[in-house]
């Protein structure tokens, strides 16, 4: 089993993943992200490339796609709650999602197809 973040490795990996828009989930020791690419193409292919990270870590997030809008939360499911994968995970998505917007809790989750494209 994958342990959990002691408190003092969660609040640290929080306030470093905050910096980059990841935000803790309310009612759930898990974060979320979301990201507005583009297109439709661009947000797939984060996707992918995130993918093949996600499966050599054996980590896969929880994650909805809609044209160019990518919505990630991370957790560990069997700690229920967050683990260094989802850190590793976050990282990752940091590095491969560079040139995407990170839409705050207060954006409206509007894609492209929703205002002309």
């Amino acid at each position: 089993m994958t342990p959990r973040l002691s408190d003092t490795a969660r609040a640290e990996a929080l306030t470093q993943l905050a910096e980059t828009g990841w935000q803790p989930v309310t009612g759930r020791d898990a974060i979320r992200k979301v990201l507005k690419f583009r297109n439709f193409s661009e947000a797939w292919g984060f996707m992918s490339r995130l993918a093949l990270v996600a499966e050599k870590l054996n980590h896969h997030p929880e994650w909805t796609n809609v044209f160019n809008l990518v919505d990630i939360t991370l957790t560990t499911h069997d700690c229920d709650g967050l683990s260094d994968l989802d850190v590793k995970l976050a990282r990752a998505a940091d590095r491969l999602s560079a040139g995407a917007e990170t839409l705050g809790p207060e954006d409206p989750l509007v894609c492209a197809c929703m205002n002309g494209g």
